[in-house]
């Protein structure tokens, strides 16, 4: 028998931090990331509802804010210069 603790759902968490402090599952999809930032120029998100629209957009914020810690362990972790930080506007219209 495993003596792993499992790891909880992050049903209704939107928030990228939340996830990754709280110990829930999270799939490390920063090599899309890390692909988007540098190579692209502009995107148009369009996706259905609870599509994870929002933590596409909030784990985007952490990372330009340069919060390093959140993304120990990732793929983007080693390829991010951390000492750059950029400026992040949050609208919401909700």
């Amino acid at each position: 028998m495993s003596t792993l603790a499992r790891k909880k759902l992050p049903i209704g968490i939107q928030t990228f931090a939340d996830i990754i402090e709280g110990g829930y599952y999270y799939v490390d999809k920063t090599p899309l990331i890390h692909r988007q930032v540098e190579e692209g120029k502009y995107y148009f998100l369009s996706r259905p509802r609870r599509f994870g629209k929002s933590l596409l957009l909030d784990t985007l914020a952490c990372l330009f804010e340069g919060r390093e810690a959140l993304f120990e362990g990732l793929y983007i972790h080693d390829k991010w210069e951390w000492q750059r930080r950029h400026p992040v506007i949050r609208l919401s219209f909700g």
